[in-house]
């Protein structure tokens, strides 16, 4: 099977062991284990894995932990959820399953590569939309429906949108969904950013509650902080996960008891860990927010939901150059534009440490005054 290079992972394997200032990170603030103890304040988490047989465990997934996904969802039961290894390889698992050669698939960009280039490789026709930040990143419901053909099967989303965190709108996701019914489409949606919203509600509505063909991915890794774990679900109709299942003998398998477990701790403690990752997330936007306001060679469209954010530049400089040299000379790491379609921006994470934070972007300042800019 061919398939193009991932460009934002190979940058980040390259580059992110060697750095003082990781800016380019996706995730919350990681937890630690007993931090995560402490938060659920479960005495027994620890012991529970010192004493664990480490079996394969459930196939999909086990009880409790589909018991528990379905708490971030307002429809579903327990046949609606499968496991898989991170949200990764939930993407990977239910591409495969769902997308066959010759079909004709809707993404945009800037998106996450995954959602594009994976049903490239399986013989699927792409047809990439390109999101305008004069627009706020946001979908045109019009120009979707332009795009739609006679082979169309499915429009592949990411909501809230990585690189550029912002969320779609409850009316415009309406549209997409009254499109997608009306031409019979699947909706794929990366949704692991989700449960970061910065207003109201820590959850945005997600397509497997909204539309009877709507298919979401989550994982711990990003708005839970717990991306050593490596875990991941599908959410999505019955008779779609049952095929997955299908699938996934020749694919994953199970995934880890250990992880299992994690998982039903973090997700049965959701709220809190969301508060804790959201405190994170406004703090450091607010800094960032301060940040680009005093440099005048950048800006951006604030992000609503997530912990990145996707800024313009405008000197005259090529994105991977800018950030490369950036690398090099202030060991400060950013992800290139031109990974996700648009050179003259790059992607700066937000979820970290704030003195971490503040120390990258100062470096990123003393790099532009020291290059007269």
């Amino acid at each position: 099977m061919k398939i193009a290079d991932f460009g934002v992972e190979m940058w980040l394997n390259e580059k992110e062991t060697d750095v003082l200032y990781h800016l380019s990170e996706t995730c919350a603030n990681p937890m630690r284990l007993g931090e995560l103890a402490e938060l659920a304040e479960d005495s027994c988490m620890m012991e529970n894995i010192r004493n664990m047989t480490l079996d394969y465990g459930d196939i999909t997934g086990s009880e409790r932990l589909k018991q528990a996904v379905c708490g971030m969802y307002e429809t579903l039961s327990p046949e609606n959820i499968t496991a898989a290894h991170g949200g990764i390889g939930a993407n990977a698992l239910l591409l495969m399953t769902l997308i066959e050669p010759g079909d004709h698939i809707i993404a945009f960009l800037p998106t996450y590569q995954q959602l594009y280039s994976m049903p490239e490789s399986i013989g699927a026709q792409v047809d990439l939309i390109r999101l305008r930040r004069e627009n706020g990143w946001q979908i045109d419901p019009d120009e979707l429906e332009d795009r739609i053909t006679e082979r169309t099967r499915a429009v592949c989303l990411n909501n809230p949108n990585n690189p550029t965190g912002t969320g779609i709108p409850d009316d415009t996701m309406r549209r997409i969904i009254e499109i997608a019914r009306r031409h019979d489409l699947y909706l794929i949606c990366d949704e692991v950013y989700r449960g970061l919203n910065y207003s109201g509600s820590y959850l945005t509505p997600s397509v497997a509650d909204l539309y009877e063909k709507g298919i979401a991915t989550g994982s711990m890794s990003k708005a839970f902080a717990l991306a050593g774990i490596r875990f991941g679900w599908i959410a999505g109709p019955a008779d779609i996960i049952a095929e997955i299942n299908r699938h996934r003998d020749y694919h994953i398998i199970s995934v880890g008891k250990i992880d299992d477990y994690i998982a039903c701790v973090a997700l049965e403690n959701r709220e809190a860990i969301f508060a804790r990752n959201r405190g994170f997330c406004l703090q450091n936007l607010a800094l960032v927010e301060e940040w680009i306001a005093s440099e005048p060679h950048f800006s951006f469209v604030s992000p609503s939901c997530s912990t990145t954010c996707f800024v313009r530049f405008d000197f005259d400089m090529d994105s991977e150059t800018f950030c490369r040299r950036l690398h090099q000379e202030k060991s400060t790491l950013l992800v290139p534009g031109r990974f996700f379609g648009y050179d003259d921006h790059f992607r700066l994470g937000f979820g970290k440490e704030k003195k971490i934070l503040q120390e990258g972007l100062a470096s990123i300042s003393d790099w532009l005054r020291e290059n007269n800019l």
